[in-house]
């Protein structure tokens, strides 16, 4: 009986042997992807693809989306439905279900995963019942954003818009020229490009600079490369020939250097990193491949101009262009998209049994090392030995912290309540008599506690009564992480970090605009705040630092002792270690929003979130 494995085998060692050529990056065709649903008449301009889904966008305010779901007929393409019609020439988000879309008349759509909303743009005038001569409908032609949750689109008359991770303002632009790219560097730089050789730089103080580019190339690309440069696609317009002559650009050094080639290129439309080396689209079906500056051309099997790349999380990519496009070079379209599933790595979070399924918003250690827990509608639950049980609930109102001083469990939550247990029944021990939420309590003796919450609260009990400080924002304060009575730290939106010296309270700049959850910290040179999209910054005692942790995810707690180490947690059941000085993932097991985590002295730690989930970590300094 003959091995079947032995044809796989072999074409195992010929890819590691670089045999292979029919998967070589230059040798592989380009065959268009079947069913895609979009019609001749359709031009498709960008894409965007994350976790096995994929969404298209083109003209006639058309969005195709691609889950991988199959029913009778098959995987699907399925035509969205959108509050316009306007041409839509860029797509960028962090997540599948938070998509910003930009397009002709200065169009800006978002997608929160159930519909599609119109942010701005394709404003109609009231007497004519045209589209207005207006700044807003100023046309928009790419987006691109980075790990923090930040975005920036381009258009006509040098517009742009930056995304601060809660609202989209318009830029001061150094330029009226028209862009057409827009890229993210990992430095946190931005770049733009367009017309006349129009190259623009936006520092990390937020102001936009112009390039020195002696070169007039109409660029409608570029690409950021790992060593820093810039490699610009575009053309420009030659009389004598009678159409567009493509053009290749590197910026390196400080430099602008036009990159020459044997034979002629048509318009060049996107640029991607791709393999090793970079993938270039243009007019025409024109595709090619660059590497070590030898530039390949590829079988496309298509004439039709080809607009934009989209890199799948395989490597392989999808390239999208006019009569409804879409290509690929991957044997089976469905497979590149979204890769077989992964054995399931084995997780050291266990779930625990809990009498409750309702949300779960705090976690605290009493001085004796009780562990209690706090959510909605007036849940406060604690640990006895293996089981978790209900305490008497404070209201019916959510609590959304605890803390144990020594001398009472204090509770507090909505409408500004604070309640005290003194082991059998609760007691009001504070009213607030204000519809703000408490969200975070600290205290070190029964007779000092603070407590922080909407509105820039800050309230303090010195022992015989609360009074309420001035904090100086009207921003919501998140957590509250301190060393001693003289060394706090309070983050909120916006990057907001408050630091008190034991008298005032003011402001710590972080160097972020993203939303700012939780801090921790085991002394006062080495402290780390989480936050939105990802955030993760770190202060060495001089300076803060952002800190790169490719998550899509919101990290909405941190927590760290001697005997645990240190643990970051957030939606999804996104869950972070400290390894020495870097940040690893580690599976949670759980795909629940987690929202507390507390590292406990004896070694174990806990995390608590959304439908009751609470998970224990035994072992936490084992990998």
């Amino acid at each position: 009986m003959s091995d079947t494995r032995a044809p796989e085998r072999r074409r195992f060692f010929q890819q590691l042997l670089g045999t292979d050529n029919a998967s070589a990056p230059g040798r592989a065709p380009w065959r268009r992807v079947p069913e895609v649903g979009a019609g001749d008449g359709d031009v498709l301009w960008s894409g965007w693809t994350g976790n096995g889904e994929l969404f298209v966008v083109g003209d006639e305010g058309m969005v195709l989306r691609y889950t991988g779901s199959v029913d009778a007929g098959g995987p699907q393409w399925q035509p969205m439905t959108l509050p316009t019609r306007l041409p839509l020439h860029g797509i960028w988000g962090p997540a599948a279900n938070n998509l910003f879309a930009v397009g002709w008349m200065g169009a800006l759509l978002h997608y929160d995963g159930t519909q599609w909303q119109l942010l701005r743009g394709g404003m109609i005038d009231e007497k004519g019942g045209r589209f207005a001569a207006c700044e807003e409908n100023t046309p928009l032609f790419a987006i691109d954003g980075n790990d923090q949750g930040q975005a920036w689109a381009v258009g006509d008359d040098g517009m742009i818009l930056h995304f601060d991770g809660a609202n989209w303002q318009r830029e001061q632009s150094p330029t009226q020229v028209n862009l057409r790219a827009v890229a993210c560097a990992p430095d946190n730089s931005v770049y733009a490009a367009g017309g006349e050789g129009s190259v623009l730089r936006r520092d990390r103080e937020g102001l936009w600079t112009k390039l020195d580019c002696p070169l007039g190339s109409g660029f409608h690309s570029l690409l950021v490369m790992d060593d820093g440069s810039l490699l610009l696609g575009g053309g420009r317009y030659l009389v004598d020939q009678g159409g567009f002559r493509g053009e290749l650009v590197r910026y390196q050094n400080g430099q602008f250097q036009a990159l020459k080639f044997d034979d002629p290129m048509p318009r060049l439309r996107a640029l991607k990193a791709y393999k090793s080396g970079v993938l270039i689209v243009g007019d025409q079906g024109h595709l090619y491949y660059l590497k070590d500056l030898r530039l390949d051309k590829l079988e496309s099997n298509s004439h039709h101009d080809l607009m934009d790349i989209i890199v799948l999380s395989t490597g392989e990519a999808l390239v999208v262009g006019d009569f409804g496009t879409i290509m690929t070079a991957a044997e089976d379209f469905t497979q590149a998209l979204a890769p077989p599933p992964m054995v399931v790595a084995a997780s050291p979070w266990e779930v625990m049994d809990v009498p409750i399924k309702g949300q779960l918003w705090g976690f605290t250690e009493g001085p004796d090392g009780t562990c209690y827990a706090c959510g909605e509608s007036g849940t406060v639950m604690r640990l006895q030995g293996e089981s978790w049980e209900l305490l008497p609930a404070p209201s019916d109102l959510a609590v959304h912290c605890l803390w144990d001083t020594g001398g009472g469990l204090f509770a507090a939550g909505q409408l500004g309540r604070i309640y005290r247990f003194d082991g059998q029944q609760w007691a009001l021990h504070y009213d607030l008599n204000l519809d703000l939420t408490i969200l975070a309590m600290w205290g070190n003796s029964p007779e000092s506690l603070y407590a922080v919450g909407d509105d820039g609260l800050v309230l303090h009990f010195d022992g015989l009564r609360w009074q309420r400080m001035p904090s100086g924002t009207q921003s919501a304060l998140y957590s509250l992480w301190a060393w001693d009575n003289e060394h706090m730290l309070v983050p909120g939106d916006f990057g907001l970090v408050l630091r008190y010296n034991g008298k005032d309270w003011g402001k710590f700049n972080v160097g972020t605009e993203n939303f700012l959850y939780d801090i921790w910290g085991d002394s006062l040179s080495n402290i780390y705040a989480v936050g939105l999209s990802g955030t993760l910054a770190h202060f060495n005692g001089q300076r803060w630092q952002m800190m790169a942790t490719r998550l899509r995810e919101d990290l909405l707690s941190i927590s760290g002792s001697d005997t645990a180490g240190a643990f970051a947690v957030g939606t999804r059941g996104c869950v972070l270690r400290l390894d020495g000085d870097q940040w690893l993932t580690e599976p949670s097991g759980s795909d629940a929003g987690l929202r507390a985590v507390c590292t406990t002295r004896s070694g174990a730690v806990y995390a608590v979130g959304d439908r009751g989930t609470v998970l224990r970590r035994r072992n936490p300094v084992e990998p």
